[in-house]
Order: structure tokens, then sequence, then C-alpha cells
């Protein structure tokens, strides 16, 4: 069995997508871990407001895939899309070293290419 990690897809309010940098030097999606007796929703929801401090209501399902972290470590990816409900205001946790925001097709080349395709599928 695989560690599953739910993602989101944040765009800020001048349409950037919100990514941040783990301590691999990787940009990712926020999010993490599902926790016993959370739906999806619900974790990925609770997971930005830990990581970034922002409200959001949790969408459609834009992808999911098998993610190869390091070599034989592998997690189950389900991303959703993710919609502010609040102030735009991140700030980042001690989980990242810091916050970006990229345009959707100006994404940063540190980023895996399961996150790449959750971005460009969520612009449909």
């Amino acid at each position: 069995m695989y560690p599953v990690s739910i993602k989101g897809v944040v765009q800020a309010p001048d349409g950037r997508i919100v990514l941040l940098e783990n301590e691999r030097n990787e940009w990712e999606l926020p999010g993490g871990r599902i926790e016993d007796g959370e739906t999806p929703q619900q974790c990925l929801a609770r997971e930005i407001d830990e990581e970034l401090n922002l409200p959001v209501e949790v969408g459609a399902l834009v992808d999911a895939w098998m993610f190869e972290v390091m070599p034989g470590k592998r997690v189950f990816i389900v991303a959703y899309r993710c919609v502010l409900t609040g102030a735009f205001a991140p700030a980042v946790s001690h989980e990242h070293k810091r916050v970006g925001l990229f345009a959707a097709d100006a994404l940063p080349g540190n980023l895996a290419e399961g996150y790449r395709r959750a971005v460009l599928a969520n612009r449909i």
C-alpha cells in the first residue's frame, strides 16, 4: 500500500498558481497526507489552511498519479481544483521554504510532471 497525498491547484486573485518550495528544492502543489476519518476535501482544506493560512473550497478532481518522490519511495497523489473563499494573504508554514506564484504557462523547471499536468488540467 502506498501513502496518499491530497494536493490542490489554487489560483491567486491575479490567476497565477500557488506553489510551495519543499526541502528538496522542488516546487509542489499545497496539500498533504490524508488522516483517518477525513474526506479528501476535508484533508485538502485543512492542509492548505495549515501550510498557507488560506481558506479554500475544494472543487473537482483534476488528476491522480503515482509519484516517485525519491528512488524507491512512491506516493499516490490526488489533485483537486480549489477556490479561495477569503482574503489572499498566504503565510508559508515551517513545512516549506517559501511560497511562489507562477503563471500556468511559465511554471518552474523543478516542478514534477504530475504537478505540471494537474495545473494545466485545471485550466480546462
